[in-house]
């Protein structure tokens, strides 16, 4: 019980550091939001008249969960940056030589990286609101934080599990973008997942940011390619399975 306690608080204190850098940072709040605004402003309002012509109706209804996790998988992502930064500027060798396995400090991070992002997926999801986007049925719109938080952990895991294995900072945003890229066009977020070739299809189905933008989409919208209950079991084993090696990779980090 007293370790449970005990791993609890530092799961905790992590998880509230996280959450302090964050609200701290104006230009950090700020910059992230700009993209994606940008991305419901240019894409929403530039392909609308398109998109209507083809008879897909609205395109800021149909794009804006696709932003929301865009903005979250961005944030979560590069929130791995700060184990680079730690490991740089000592702090991580400071966290790593306490008395608490190494799980614990990967989870407290995860889980405050992870809080961070989908504070931002709802900041966006906001900001959308006042753009134009409306949810098809307000009373359950908040169920979307169930997908935005698998969503957030996943991503966030995966970012930590990365940067364990690297030390070049100038590195890492490069790999990230690399994989970040891929991941969010070829998730359904920007266009319909009907009607495309197989070898696309079968990519997107492959992609765990699929599920997510889906559950987003379908909570807040109506519109769904997928089922609720798929989406939610492939994110769910994403996401453990991306804790699991985030962890593992964590505890051989040498500083």
């Amino acid at each position: 019980m007293e370790k449970i306690k005990k791993y609890s608080k530092v799961i905790y204190i992590l998880w509230l550091r996280q959450l302090k850098r964050y609200s701290r940072s104006r230009a950090r709040i700020i910059g992230s939001l700009a993209q994606p605004v940008l991305f419901l402003v240019a894409m929403g309002f530039g392909f609308g008249p398109i998109y209507q012509k083809a008879g897909g109706g609205n395109y800021i209804q149909f794009i804006a969960p696709g932003i929301i996790a865009m903005s979250i998988i961005f944030t979560a992502m590069f929130g791995g940056m700060e184990v680079i930064y730690d490991r740089q500027f000592g702090f991580l060798k400071e966290t790593l030589v306490a008395p608490v396995p190494r799980w614990t400090i990967m989870l407290g991070r995860t889980f405050g990286g992870a809080t961070v992002s989908t504070l931002q997926g709802v900041a966006v999801f906001l900001i959308a609101l006042i753009i134009g986007f409306r949810p098809e049925n307000i009373f359950i719109a908040p169920l979307a934080l169930v997908y935005m938080a698998l969503v957030a952990t996943s991503f966030t895991a995966l970012g930590t599990a990365i940067a364990s294995t690297m030390e070049d900072m100038q590195a890492f945003p490069l790999v990230m973008n690399f994989l970040i890229m891929p991941l969010f066009f070829l998730s359904g977020a920007l266009f319909p997942l009907t009607g495309l070739p197989k070898a696309i299809q079968i990519i997107i189905r492959v992609n765990p940011l699929s599920y997510g933008v889906d559950g987003i989409r379908g909570i807040l919208t109506g519109q769904m390619h997928f089922a609720y209950h798929t989406d939610f079991f492939v994110l769910f084993i994403f996401t453990s399975l991306a804790l699991a090696v985030g962890s593992y990779l964590f505890s051989k980090i040498e500083v």
